[in-house]
């Protein structure tokens, strides 16, 4: 439990900022590591983060359900991959089962989070009272703020409209004449849900998409069960299925062994579209991986539906009742569906974080100009913060759980480095910071990763603040072993100064994490 300070703050060892897959993973991996006063801050009432958010019809994970779970918290899923809500219950009752309820703050959004030199605390001002925490960990996730496209008139468009991460289910969509503005993996998911309840849907395509088969069945019965008796089973079953995703990526950072993908993703699109003109309009300029990839079986079929029509051009404004494409085409609409993403390279708190120098995240130059955080965790100002799932972390293939918690004992490492030598802060070296950051731009400039320029990789313009170049293994080892000499260390009451000595270049081992 947080007890409350001199100034009414409410103290905890750590602070979680965000309930959401990170936040229910941070808690659990705390707690086995021995800290046990951990707060969690969620400005819903609900936990679950993109999960408990994204309500669109056909919402599920592009990644095989059986990767999309905790190490600690194995469970029968119905699907090859779950659907958004099996995933929503997942995340509610682990969070139960874990005791992870009693730390969260529901309905607690943060306005401002400051680092004090004087005290080595983090102090927060929350919209329902204050905090200090001696470390700070944000767990809001790169999927959280939906990205509303630049579209002249659409406020004036006399129909409804809405993002398809905000969907609005008061919108009854039968009958009804619907546009949807982008063909990400989002519009891959829900235009086949309303496809046969819609009288017509107008689709406007700025890029088209590689898209991949999806193996996605229902599990027979019995199978969970007998994974169950034989827990060797289990991992062989998830092995495979993670040397799978690992073998696909190996292309992805190896353009030259691309074409049996990209010659399995032609043949998908032959044989689901059988119009030339279809097929020559949904073939990508670009090759397979420069964008996020997208899986689906029925996403190719649904365009050929006679209620459907691709338009092969960006949407450019609205005029009245009309979506206009930057080639001119006019569309009649009753509803438009804004599937353009989210500001996946920006933290949504960045411009509340306010770090040593009194900065914010937002307005500190490494991070505004290309998103700088070492391992994709520290950033140097800001210290005993920790980001969770944050820039150059992910891949096109990399599950996000077996990522997190990686890094979650990356974190649980430093902690008790900070415990165990009775020190005050720790802050990442900017040299190092600046070296990691270096090096991940020069290995990404041979993977395919950077090859499109732009799109869902690129925070900022020409970055790429998304993916890992390397091997998911090689991040698993980077984050496996905490490096003290990355960090200056800051003892109560004294100055900043590099680790030396014992403390110099030697890793410390993970402490209790869940595993």
């Amino acid at each position: 439990m947080a007890g409350v300070g001199n100034d009414s703050r409410q103290e905890a060892e750590v602070v979680v900022i965000g309930a959401g897959l990170s936040g229910v993973a941070a808690v659990v991996a705390l707690r086995r590591a021995g800290i046990e006063n951990v707060v969690v801050l969620e400005k819903s009432g609900r936990l679950g983060g993109t999960w408990r958010d994204n309500t669109y019809p056909g919402c599920g994970c592009d990644v095989p359900s059986m990767l999309y779970e905790y190490s600690f918290a194995p469970h029968p899923w119905s699907r090859c991959f779950a659907g958004r809500s099996e995933i929503l219950d997942y995340l509610e009752t682990t969070a139960a089962t874990h005791g992870v309820d009693e730390a969260i703050r529901y309905d607690t959004e943060v306005v401002s989070a400051r680092w004090e030199p004087g005290s080595h605390r983090w102090h927060l001002e929350t919209t329902n009272g204050a905090y200090a925490a001696r470390a700070l960990i944000v767990a809001t996730g790169p999927w959280h703020r939906p990205r509303d496209p630049e579209l002249p008139g659409l406020d004036a468009f006399p129909g409804a409209s809405f993002h398809s991460a905000r969907w609005n289910h008061d919108v009854d969509l039968t009958g009804r004449r619907v546009a949807v503005v982008g063909t990400g993996a989002s519009t891959v998911q829900f235009l086949p849900e309303i496809q046969p309840k819609a009288a017509h849907v107008d689709v406007f395509q700025g890029t088209p998409q590689w898209v991949l088969p999806k193996p996605d069945f229902a599990f027979p019965d019995g199978f969970h069960r007998f994974l169950e008796r034989h827990p060797a089973a289990r991992r062989a079953v998830r092995g495979v299925q993670h040397r799978t995703q690992e073998a696909i990526a190996v292309p992805l950072r190896h353009p030259r062994l691309l074409r049996p993908l990209e010659a399995m993703a032609r043949h998908h699109l032959r044989t689901s579209v059988p119009d030339r003109e279809l097929r020559r309009a949904l073939s990508p300029d670009y090759r397979l991986g420069g964008r996020r990839l997208i899986t689906s079986d029925t996403y190719y079929p649904t365009l050929t539906r006679p209620n459907v029509r691709l338009h092969p051009t960006r949407a450019a404004a609205v005029e009245g009742s009309e979506v206009v494409g930057a080639d001119g085409t006019r569309a009649h609409a009753d509803v438009i569906v804004l599937a353009t993403g989210y500001h996946v390279g920006e933290i949504p708190l960045a411009d509340r974080l306010h770090g040593s120098e009194g900065t914010t995240l937002a307005a500190t130059p490494a991070w505004a100009e290309s998103r700088r955080a070492y391992l994709g965790t520290s950033v140097s100002g800001f210290p005993n913060l920790f980001l969770l799932i944050g820039p150059n972390l992910l891949s096109g293939t990399t599950a996000v759980p077996t990522v997190l918690e990686a890094q979650l004992g990356y974190v649980t490492a430093a902690l008790a480095h900070l415990r165990t030598r009775e020190l005050a802060a720790l802050d990442v070296r900017p040299d190092v910071e600046e070296a990691h950051h270096r090096a991940v731009q020069k290995a990404l400039r041979t993977t395919v990763y950077s090859t499109a320029d732009s799109g869902y990789y690129f925070g900022r313009p020409g970055i790429n603040t998304f993916s890992w170049p390397w091997s998911t293994g090689k991040l698993l080892k980077r984050l496996r072993d905490f490096a003290p000499d990355a960090y200056t260390w800051t003892p109560p009451g004294g100055l900043p100064a590099q680790a030396r000595g014992d403390q110099a270049g030697s890793p410390v081992a993970r402490p209790g994490l869940p595993h």
